[in-house]
């Protein structure tokens, strides 16, 4: 049977969270440089139009870690599958994700910028799902809080379909 996709965000309500976030980056960090790190791949729309409404010099680079399989629960282990290009040692660094579910992924990616000495490091997340959280991890800049369920759309997939969906949207088993 095919998936039902319930409808949690409009366009219009990520739009003004995009810019909300933007604007008071924009205002955390006036006069210096930040370095945004896309977690790919759920991320990639997010970042991108995030990185428009920041009003500074700002660079970005992406990494890429696999905790998902393709079903609806994480494996709890972390394997990086593509790192960063650039030395982020004395930066400002933005990591930006999706949603923060578990916790797991992001603590893991958050303790390995870490390690490399930036000058600070800030977790931006799009959709924050506290109700599923095994490990704290904390999230600077927060668009939207979700109860518990299944996100797809806005660069967020189920076994790599659905990321080019406009809004977000709840997956429910048909």
């Amino acid at each position: 049977m095919a998936d039902i996709l319930k409808p949690l965000f409009s366009r219009q309500e990520i739009r003004k969270v995009v810019k909300r976030i933007g604007a008071a980056i924009s205002r955390d960090y006036r006069g210096e440089e930040v370095v945004c790190v896309c977690i790919l791949k759920g991320s990639f729309i997010f970042t991108s139009d995030l990185v428009r409404e920041i009003k500074l010099p700002t660079t970005v680079d992406f990494i890429r870690v696999s905790s998902y399989g393709t079903g609806m629960s994480s494996k709890g282990e972390v394997t990086i599958t593509k790192d960063l290009e650039m030395d982020i040692s004395g930066k400002n660094v933005l990591v930006i994700e999706d949603i923060v579910d578990s916790g797991l992924t992001l603590k893991w990616i958050r303790d390995s910028l870490l390690a490399r000495n930036p000058k600070s490091l800030k977790i931006v997340c799009l959709l924050d799902k506290k109700a599923r959280r095994k490990v704290d991890v904390p999230c600077d800049y927060v668009g939207l809080t979700i109860e518990d369920g299944f996100i797809v759309g806005y660069g967020i997939d189920y076994a790599e379909q659905y990321r080019n969906l406009p809004e977000i949207l709840v997956v429910e088993k048909g």
